[in-house]
């Protein structure tokens, strides 16, 4: 039987606390099953975003999406992850990545380090914070290249998938998408990697666009000009971009639980209001029938 769907928005943009407030509430509303904030500069700070948002709601769990662990020594993370799950009243998950955005390694004047150094790095804030009193915090991991793929089969509760890779020579963090028979051969990876679990792991996709729209080249017309190297056929091809009727879309979501096994979708704050379609079609799609 497949894995129930859970849907999370990464909200990216700061805000005051009473906007802050009332923007969760709103994820709550549309039926999101997990709020999530990021580890970018610009950008809230996630643990007190996340404990902000659980003082607004009830229901949703609320998640990093994903910590830059470059940011982080591992043993102070480890305190801040306890506190956050005690104040969030147990509903917190932690997602963690290497981070891709030298620039802000730059700005911030901390090392980047070479792509095996920022594995290396994960991998010992991973092992820190299994064995802190944080330790019982489901597990997000999120990457693409054999080592984090392995990090992630050995320790997450949650296997993310982004979707993309990063431009080569790229310091401010440009990602080129990845298509659906590339993203075929990471998942298929994964799951050699895991096949010695005992308890297999949540699936999670970053969707990168999503529209309702009877007009699939209205919504897209902008992107196609940034880069003319991709046609509308081959946009809506990725399985990061899902856009169409409710109906269409929903199906694609369901597509994707049935390829790679994606049960958990999270989508970016600008794409809050407009995805909310999809979780209610979805939603009636799962009631049985009398």
């Amino acid at each position: 039987m497949p894995r129930p769907f859970r849907f999370g928005v990464n909200l990216l943009t700061p805000a005051s606390a009473g906007e802050w407030r009332a923007k969760c509430r709103r994820a709550e509303e549309l039926g999101y099953d997990v709020i999530l904030v990021p580890d970018h500069l610009g950008m809230p700070a996630p643990f007190p975003a996340l404990v902000a948002a659980a003082g607004a709601t009830e229901r949703p769990r609320l998640g990093t999406f994903v910590l830059n662990a470059g940011f982080w020594n591992p043993v102070l993370l480890a305190r801040e992850v306890a506190t956050a799950a005690a104040l969030t009243g147990g509903r917190l998950e932690l997602g963690l990545g290497t981070g891709y955005v030298q620039a802000e390694h730059d700005r911030a004047g901390l090392p980047f380090g070479s792509p095996r150094e920022r594995v290396d790095h994960l991998r010992r804030t991973v092992e820190e914070l299994l064995k802190s009193d944080g330790a019982g915090v489901p597990l997000l991991i999120g990457g693409n290249g054999d080592r984090m793929l392995r990090l992630t089969a050995e320790h997450a509760d949650i296997a993310a998938f982004t979707g993309a890779r990063l431009v080569p020579g790229s310091t401010e963090g440009r990602l080129d998408p990845v298509t659906a028979e590339e993203l075929d051969e990471r998942v298929a990876r994964y799951g050699e990697l895991a096949a010695t679990r005992t308890e297999a792991a949540e699936r999670n996709l970053l969707v990168q666009i999503a529209a309702v729209t009877d007009s699939p080249l209205s919504a897209l017309g902008p992107v196609l000009e940034r880069r003319p190297e991709l046609t509308l056929e081959r946009l809506l091809a990725l399985p990061t971009v899902l856009v169409g009727t409710p109906e269409e879309v929903a199906g694609r979501v369901r597509g994707l639980r049935d390829r790679y096994g994606f049960s958990y979708l999270t989508v970016l704050e600008p794409y809050m209001e407009a995805f909310a379609p999809v979780l209610a079609e979805l939603a009636v799609l799962a009631v049985p029938s009398a």
